[in-house]
């Protein structure tokens, strides 16, 4: 029937009982297979990681510009990592960098969840954020 037709018999699904074929251009069919994959990882996207970087020695203004960058991020479903570089003699007052982590974590209550709670990497103190559902 296929070649009266000037189509291919094509198997669609080999592993169903019986298997399942159809009659039609092989060229069209593996077209229209390649565009659903193209599709699925459009739409694939396992939440990216993004990182902003603080001093803690910040501005309240400046603050408050990145922490509505982070709100942004969680918005769009990504994970945030928060960081907080100490450099020179700041290294002995990490405190300041855990207090600044403190406000950011309770400015983005309702919005973010903590997967990473802050903890000391060398020169940094690392904190991850995740979205809330």
């Amino acid at each position: 029937m296929a070649r009266q037709r000037g189509l291919d018999l094509v198997e669609i699904a080999p592993n169903a009982n019986p298997p399942v074929c159809k009659i039609l251009a092989y060229s069209k069919f593996k077209y229209e297979q390649d565009k659903k994959e193209r599709e699925a990882r459009k739409k694939q996207k396992a939440g990216l990681l993004k990182e902003l970087r603080f001093r803690p020695n910040i501005g309240q203004h400046d603050l408050d510009v990145k922490v509505r960058q982070i709100e942004e991020f969680i918005g769009a479903h990504d994970k945030v990592r928060v960081t907080v570089v100490f450099r020179g003699r700041e290294m002995q007052h990490k405190d300041l960098g855990l207090k600044l982590l403190v406000s950011i974590q309770e400015k983005l209550n309702g919005k973010a969840a903590v997967e990473q709670a802050p903890m000391p990497d060398r020169n940094r103190l690392v904190m991850t954020l995740i979205p809330k559902h």
